[in-house]
């Protein structure tokens, strides 16, 4: 997909809610506010280096797919929102990362105290804001994804330099870590839409398939991006010590020495051999396969979302599934 269809892509499905993200973003400005000067300042900061705002518009879309009126759909994107920028705030902290959306990171910027802080700032907001919906389904939805996360999180950083680390663990990783939000702000537009069980579990499977290819794209741009696109440091997986897919099928299906190199450079989070591996990952197959279970993913998705009533919604629904898969950043 050229960059140009890209945002074409991008274009046509913010042109679909436009008025709905507008609403969001009022609710965001206003929710934000605290007496504490820092707070601000930093949550403006991340809030806005903007990025796609894939898990508001989720909720978003799927509660139009449902021809939901009411005004509950903003407040529960813009909590959706906040506790993914907790958890960029908190996970730049333990990656020691020092560039997201092609900027300086909150920690790297403000430094790693005030980063955990309005994390825990933007955590709390949106639970305030979830009570105030008066909803004990939504509240399960949302807390038992925060819960799910943070042991992906925690699964994550176990997985850290271990370079025995299986596909199926670290599809777990990804599932918790990754997918569990776009599964939740999923759930939650059929929800507020008055669905059945039936409807709400597939809007989930959609979300849970949607970030599941959302992750693995990002873990192939890691090694096949260009750092000015998708606005991060490639090779920052390396750095970091992170076997991802295509680390763990090239640990799977390489040559004796390119395992043990991979084996090596996970260990000691080496990126000295950054051009090697890449190298390696990329006559290997690994970026190739990687990326054909991101596709089985958004097609997955797409399946997930067949008895949907035709409408806008759904086909910008579908183009997402196809965007999640088919983009540079």
């Amino acid at each position: 997909m050229s960059a140009a269809t890209q945002n074409a892509t991008q274009n046509n499905i913010a042109h679909t809610i436009a008025a709905d993200m507008d609403a969001v973003n009022t609710v965001i400005r206003q929710k934000l506010h605290s007496e504490v000067s820092l707070v601000n300042q930093i949550a403006e900061y991340i809030i806005s280096a903007g990025g796609k705002r894939i898990r508001p518009v989720l909720v978003l879309l799927v509660a139009n797919a449902y021809a939901y009126k009411g005004t509950a759909h903003h407040e529960l994107a813009a909590v959706v929102e906040f506790i993914h920028t907790a958890t960029l705030l908190h996970d730049d902290v333990v990656d020691e990362s020092s560039l997201r959306r092609g900027r300086a990171t909150a920690n790297a910027l403000f430094g790693n105290a005030a980063s955990v802080l309005v994390g825990d700032f933007l955590y709390s907001r949106a639970f305030q804001m979830m009570v105030g919906l008066n909803n004990m389904r939504v509240m399960q939805i949302l807390s038992d994804a925060t819960n799910v996360i943070a042991e992906g999180e925690v699964l994550q950083l176990l997985n850290m330099h271990d370079p025995d680390v299986s596909q199926e663990r670290y599809l777990q990783v990804i599932r918790s870590k990754t997918a569990k939000l776009f599964e939740a702000a999923a759930e939650l537009g059929a929800l507020i839409s008055g669905c059945n069980d039936t409807q709400i579990e597939a809007a989930g499977e959609y979300g849970r398939s949607l970030g599941t290819a959302f992750q693995l794209i990002d873990d192939v741009l890691d090694y096949a991006g260009d750092a000015n696109e998708i606005g991060k440091n490639v090779g920052d997986d390396l750095r970091e010590g992170k076997p991802t897919l295509p680390l763990i099928y090239l640990m799977e299906n390489g040559t004796p020495e390119q395992r043990e190199l991979v084996r090596s450079c996970i260990e000691q989070g080496d990126e000295q051999h950054f051009d090697t591996i890449l190298a390696a990952i990329t006559t290997s197959g690994a970026l190739d396969y990687t990326r054909q279970q991101a596709v089985t993913a958004a097609e997955r998705a797409a399946a997930a979302i067949a008895d949907l009533p035709d409408s806008v919604y759904k086909e910008s629904l579908l183009q997402l599934a196809h965007f999640s898969v088919n983009r540079t950043h």
